[in-house]
């Protein structure tokens, strides 16, 4: 499973184009994607969960989660794109002593 942040700006959104970008907003990371943004709606934050195959990689992740973003249709630049594989977060436990 990878996570994955785009950062970027939208380019003459319409009004079918902003209602699509409000409708998926959020800050959670969901397949088909969530969007935080400006109060313009102008710069965007665009979060995607993308799964992970035995043999895929960040690009394969990036991928996947642009191809996300073309779903929505909304003209846009891309900025920045961020890639997590959550196979390698390792989560500590606080140990217990008695």
């Amino acid at each position: 499973m990878f996570r994955v942040t785009i950062r970027g700006k939208f380019q003459a959104l319409g009004e079918d184009d902003r209602a699509a970008v409000l409708a998926a907003g959020g800050t959670a990371y969901t397949e088909a994607g969530t969007f935080t943004h400006d109060q313009s709606v102008s710069a965007f934050t665009f979060r995607c969960q993308v799964s992970a195959g035995e043999g895929d990689g960040e690009d394969e992740a990036a991928l996947g989660a642009m191809a996300a973003l073309d779903t929505y249709g909304c003209p846009h630049e891309i900025l920045k794109i961020a890639v997590t594989d959550m196979r390698d977060i390792k989560i500590r436990r606080k140990s217990r002593t008695a």
